[in-house]
């Protein structure tokens, strides 16, 4: 299979991140593997009946819809690059559908849950961190591989932003509220200097949150802060690590806002996964149809 070409075509034209290549490989790879079990040792004589078999052994392992998607989408894309290359001429997943998924009801905090989080760190050194790290995550709808990976120099709090490089997805600028920036400052100017243990609190290249020995979290550190602060608002049934950023949204778009704007603040490559927000707001409009039309 010809995976660098592909790779270095995901990485220039699609402008993909490193993660998103890294799983187009294991995916294609995979199904390279599966044809070899087939006795086809050229991925390009593979047919529909290959990738249909392909997707067949995927549900027999017991594997998800969307994970025979994403696979079904990621061998799609490599035979149309292949077909343009002129290495093949046909794509075997052409007349393949991909599965129907159900999707599952989104899982979100109310606003009043949100204030109840943002409300429990305390005053302590930690407390002020910790309290900056959640207003961040709150404002910005920012993942939480990309909050541990933010640098002293990525916050600019006199205009009121912070830009992720686009490691673990687009690179953006993302704007922040008063309440983020106010609580971002408290800690950089009260908190971070104690954490890192005499190490120069100046360094633009130094990380923005710290741990207790002045260095970048770990995303398991991470969680056990959320996990904390779950727990102590009452929501360490529903508080997890993606929990604020899909809250973000479910408000943005409760409010007003378009799905292209936010496509670009979360930094979605393909507005598909943004649209999944759409679903609570259509889901409102019909409880309150429900609830106010005379013949409902």
């Amino acid at each position: 299979m010809e995976i660098s070409g592909f790779m270095e075509y995901l990485k220039q034209e699609k402008k993909a991140s490193d993660n998103t290549c890294e799983a187009y490989r294991r995916d294609i790879e995979a199904f390279g593997r599966f044809l070899k079990v087939r006795e086809v040792e050229d991925d390009l004589k593979a047919t529909g009946a290959d990738v249909a078999a392909y997707l067949m052994e995927l549900k027999n392992e017991g594997r998800s819809r969307s994970t025979a998607n994403r696979k079904l989408s990621s061998i799609r894309t490599y035979y149309k690059y292949m077909i343009r290359q002129g290495a093949a001429t046909v794509n075997p997943t052409e007349d393949i559908k991909s599965p129907r998924i159900e999707r599952k009801e989104l899982e979100y905090l109310t606003i009043e849950e949100v204030e109840r989080l943002l409300e429990t760190p305390d005053d302590s050194i930690k407390g002020i961190r910790d309290r900056a790290i959640l207003e961040v995550l709150y404002a910005t709808g920012i993942r939480v591989s990309e909050i541990i990976e933010l640098r002293l120099r990525d916050a600019n709090l006199r205009m009121g932003f912070i830009t992720c490089s686009g490691s673990h997805g687009r690179a953006r600028i993302v704007p922040m509220g008063t309440m983020a920036r106010k609580a971002l400052d408290h800690y950089i100017l009260n908190s971070r200097n104690v954490l890192m243990k005499g190490k120069d609190d100046n360094d633009p290249d130094g990380p923005l949150f710290v741990n207790y020995v002045g260095e970048a979290f770990t995303r398991q550190g991470f969680w056990k802060v959320l996990k904390a602060y779950g727990a102590a608002a009452g929501l360490e049934d529903k508080l997890t690590p993606h929990i604020l950023r899909t809250s973000f949204a479910v408000h943005m778009v409760q409010n007003g806002a378009d799905l292209k704007s936010l496509q670009e603040l979360m930094g979605h490559e393909d507005i598909m996964a943004t649209q999944i927000y759409l679903t609570v707001t259509k889901n409102r409009i019909k409880d309150v149809y429900d609830k106010t039309h005379p013949r409902a």
